[in-house]
């Protein structure tokens, strides 16, 4: 509720009319069948504003909801690792860490141990390092690697700018896909006989040449 005997009246576009009465300033606000909105209240005298509050609430709360989707919301992925790993599956692994961070998602980095692995932490501080060196093109160490009970965890973040060598390791995947497609495709064919007669004696052999094939093959790209 206004107190204020006096305020500094705007109308609905945002114009100040002046100094009316607080009386006055309903009496113009009921004519046009709008609300008056303090919307300055420590000023001397206060502001107020002449508006349709119901319409006005409903226009913030869109671009307060508008403004929601467009913040970025950062996902922590995790990924998890064994100290006996093998070299295939580091790869498939550092893979998967590529992408997520070239989607711009962090990583939990976990080491596992089991049974009398805990013993020789050396080796798993071995394989994370190794990681690091390996997608420091598309991330950062946020969080250095260190032991919560029988792990060995870090975080990874995503570069701001991330250089392209997963995108061109995946391409490079999809060429050769699309090569080993070509190679496999077979000829087929002729409709022609193999041998042809005439007049009553044998012929000679008619070679036909294989049919071509060409498909447009679309690039694959392999994700983990």
């Amino acid at each position: 509720m206004i107190r204020a005997r006096e305020v500094r009246l705007v109308d609905p576009d945002g114009d100040q009319i002046g100094l009316k009465s607080i009386e006055e300033a309903r009496w113009l606000a009921d004519q046009l069948g709008l609300d008056l909105v303090e919307v300055a209240a420590d000023a001397r005298p206060p502001v107020v504003r002449m508006m349709d509050y119901g319409k006005y609430k409903y226009e913030q709360s869109v671009k307060a909801r508008e403004a929601r989707k467009k913040q970025s919301r950062t996902v922590i992925k995790e990924v998890q690792f064994r100290p006996k790993i093998s070299d295939n599956d580091f790869e498939v692994k550092r893979k998967r860490v590529e992408r997520f961070l070239a989607e711009g998602d962090k990583v939990k980095v976990t080491m596992r141990f089991r049974g009398r692995e805990v013993t020789h932490p050396e080796i798993g501080t071995e394989i994370l390092a190794r990681l690091i060196a390996r997608v420091e093109d598309q991330g950062v160490v946020e969080s250095p690697p260190k032991f919560e009970g029988r792990q060995m965890m870090m975080v990874l973040a995503p570069m701001k700018t991330p250089k392209r060598r997963y995108q061109d390791e995946t391409e490079q995947q999809g060429d050769s896909s699309d090569a080993a497609a070509e190679a496999g495709e077979g000829s087929e064919p002729s409709d022609a006989p193999a041998d042809a007669t005439t007049g009553g004696s044998e012929g000679d052999t008619k070679d036909t040449a294989p049919g071509e094939s060409i498909e447009d093959a679309g690039g694959a790209s392999s994700g983990s």
